[in-house]
């Protein structure tokens, strides 16, 4: 099941919190009518989840479920208005990618594609927010036709592009990211000066950053709205905390960081350390996988910066962030649904079949 229809029956069961009042009202179009069919298969529990599942598939093509999930919305706030309840809290989770992929397919034809990966099989699990999604749809798009086309399309999607030129990533994203803050942050040591030839120097890249960060910060200022909340995700944007803060003083940022952070004594050997501890430290919640890289990143910010680290995070001239473990999981049941999927089952059969008599 995709992204969009897990999205979508997600918000239909908060829809149903008052499932009498949903279920007695009279279905007025075609679509409301299988909602409430497919609500009720389920309140019965008269169909096995693979079952279910199939016949998921077969009474809802995507451009449904879309519309689906827009009634749902519609729906459901109504019902909180009615019954005093105050709506979801805006969540504006920003990272590198979007969770879809786009392939062009004419001047103004797009398909998305769902990306796969651990920031996004992590993210499904959080539905106590209505989330917009901001990042990059990993192409780049020179003509505004297309850029316009796309943003309409990865609207549906509750997606919002960052539109980056291929110099941009050329020295960003496969220079600045992957070729420094990524092997630094495992532990691999900075590269040679002489092997960056083609990506440029280190400082080219770390302007590409700084700049791109900045790319990210205009779209995120563009679409925040008073109260929002701003998820910041991994070292492709720790500039970004420090570039929303110098827009809007009183923007809630958070930033995660989904890697290891190393030690001090490794940390210091990076041109730019100083920079991105405090850009980083603008953010109002710092989080870490584990302990050890939460107390590794306070380490860095009392060694390198002389900042005062205290119990609760870091504190620099009386501002308090906060730094703390939050080690991230995934959506579980869908994992466990997705078991018992037929396509699932017959390669479980063909792996016992395969490895039988063996331990």
């Amino acid at each position: 099941m995709s992204i969009f229809k897990l999205q979508a029956e997600l918000e239909t069961s908060r829809m149903l919190g008052n499932t009498y009042s949903y279920i007695a009202a009279t279905p007025s179009t075609r679509l409301e009518r299988l909602l409430r069919e497919r609500e009720l298969r389920k309140l019965n529990k008269s169909f096995s989840s693979s079952e279910e599942l199939r016949e998921v598939d077969q009474l809802y093509t995507d451009e449904e479920f879309m519309q689906g999930l827009a009634l749902a919305n519609g729906l459901s706030d109504r019902c909180e208005k009615q019954e005093g309840r105050p709506p979801k809290q805006r969540l504006l989770v920003v990272a590198n990618r979007l969770p879809v992929s786009a392939v062009r397919k004419g001047e103004d034809s797009w398909v998305l594609e769902i990306s796969v990966g651990g920031l996004v099989s992590a993210l499904l699990g959080v539905n106590e927010f209505e989330a917009r999604w901001i990042g990059w749809a990993g192409l780049n798009v020179p003509d505004e036709i297309g850029q316009i086309t796309l943003t309409k399309a990865l609207a549906e999607k509750r997606c919002i592009p960052v539109f980056l030129d291929e110099e941009i990533v050329h020295q960003y994203y496969n220079g600045y990211c992957n070729n420094i803050l990524w092997p630094l942050f495992h532990y691999l040591g900075l590269p040679q000066e002489d092997r960056l030839a083609t990506t440029r120097s280190f400082q080219s890249q770390f302007n590409a950053y700084k700049k791109a960060n900045q790319m990210f910060a205009d779209v995120v200022n563009k679409h925040y709205q008073e109260g929002d909340i701003v998820w910041c995700h991994d070292y492709h944007l720790m500039f970004l905390p420090k570039c929303l803060k110098k827009f809007n003083r009183k923007m809630k940022v958070g930033w995660f960081l989904h890697t290891p952070f190393p030690s001090s004594e490794i940390h210091r050997t990076l041109p730019s350390r100083s920079e991105l501890l405090r850009s980083v430290l603008a953010a109002d919640l710092v989080g870490f996988h584990t302990y050890d890289y939460a107390r590794h990143f306070v380490s860095a910010c009392t060694r390198i910066l002389g900042l005062e680290g205290t119990p609760d995070g870091v504190e620099d001239q009386g501002k308090l962030t906060r730094v703390a473990a939050f080690p991230i999981g995934i959506d579980s049941d869908r994992f466990i649904r997705a078991l018992e999927l037929p396509q699932v089952q017959d390669h479980i059969k063909e792996l016992k079949e395969r490895f039988a008599g063996r331990k």
